[in-house]
Formats: structure tokens, sequence, C-alpha cells
């Protein structure tokens, strides 16, 4: 091959690498405007149909039925409740450490309690939902959700259903926020009626 070949080719090469990078950027700004705006949204996040658990969560039920429990007789959330969620999400993040399930598992995704080494954004939600349970909280208006966070990473969050709206626990933030103003995609969480059903959401900011 002559220089003028390889050069050309470089080119050719160059400018499909590039069309392939556009495309995939398309694709996901298409993705991401389908998903509806929080301007006329309600408080709670809605259902769009069941949908399977993520891949970590498929066992999840097994491992802790107080995960995927009904709820008891339900009552109003009081303004302590909330207060003891605040504390909770702050408890949480400030004593469990961050670390990836490949670096402390040698897998990609492994929903579980946090070790003493700590755990990810999924394990952060399981020990909230687990302390806020244990003190009483209705597990059915404790559920998780999986998100895009403002990068459009994966991230994990936990729904406290309250009678106002959901909000957010996550361990990003030591503020509870409504999920409107955390300008995530919520895309799948557990079903309000049944906790141990997922489904889809679709919806965010």
């Amino acid at each position: 091959m002559t220089m003028i070949s390889r050069v050309r080719t470089r080119q050719r090469t160059g400018r499909t690498t590039l069309m392939g990078v556009a495309a995939s950027l398309l694709s996901a700004f298409v993705l991401l405007a389908s998903v509806p705006t929080t301007a006329s949204a309600s408080p709670f996040l809605a259902s769009k149909g069941r949908t399977a658990a993520p891949p970590g969560a498929q066992n999840l039920c097994r491992s802790y039925n107080w995960a995927c429990a009904k709820s008891r007789a339900s009552k109003a959330v009081t303004s302590a409740q909330i207060k003891l969620a605040h504390a909770i999400n702050l408890q949480v993040n400030r004593t469990t450490r961050s670390v990836e399930d490949s670096q402390q598992y040698g897998v990609a995704e492994r929903w579980t309690i946090p070790s003493k080494r700590g755990g990810d954004c999924e394990d952060y939600a399981l020990a909230k939902k687990r302390a806020l349970v244990s003190k009483g909280i209705d597990p059915q208006r404790l559920l998780i959700a999986t998100v895009l966070d403002r990068k459009r990473n994966s991230h994990a969050v936990l729904v406290f259903r309250t009678d106002k709206g959901d909000m957010i626990l996550d361990n990003m933030t030591n503020k509870i926020r409504s999920w409107k103003e955390t300008r995530y995609v919520f895309l799948r969480m557990q079903d309000p009626n049944s906790p141990s059903r997922w489904v889809n959401v679709f919806l965010g900011g």
C-alpha cells in the first residue's frame, strides 16, 4: 500500500469512527428526550408496567425478606418519621465507605448490605431501608429505584413514599429531596403494590 493510500484509509476510518460516535450520541439524546420532564409531573413516581428486576437484585427477596415485604396497616407518615429518615440517611452516608462491587466481590453487581469495607449505591439504599423498617416505617413506603444521575451514570436510591410525595434518600447527598429536585431520570423501581416485583418508571428532568 502506498503512503497516499494509507492516508486515505486512515481518513476513511476516522470518518467512520466519528460517524459511529455521533450516531451513539444521537441515540442517547433521543432516549433522554423521550423521557417526560418534571414540569407537569405528579409528586409521586408512577408505574408504567411491570419489568424484570435489575440483574443484581434477582435474589434480593430470598436474601432479605424485609426488602420485599408488603405493608402492614398503612398509616399516614408523621413528621417524626420524616425526621427519622433524615437522620438515618445522614448516618448511613457518614458511616459507610463507598466501594464498588467489582473491587469488593469481583462481580459487576451484587446487591447486599454494606460490609465492613463499605458498599456501593444499592447497598446504601438497602442499609437505609433495613434501618427504617426496623424503626417501624411501613416497608411498602420504602422502594429502591434505579436511575440515571445528573451525569447520566447508572445509580440507585431509596424512595420514601410519604403522603405528600416521593422523597429520595441518596448516598450522594445528605439532604432528602423530592424526586423532582434530584434531576435524575428514574428508570425502574420496586412495585409500590408488591415490592417483590419491579415496574418501569421512565420519568425525570
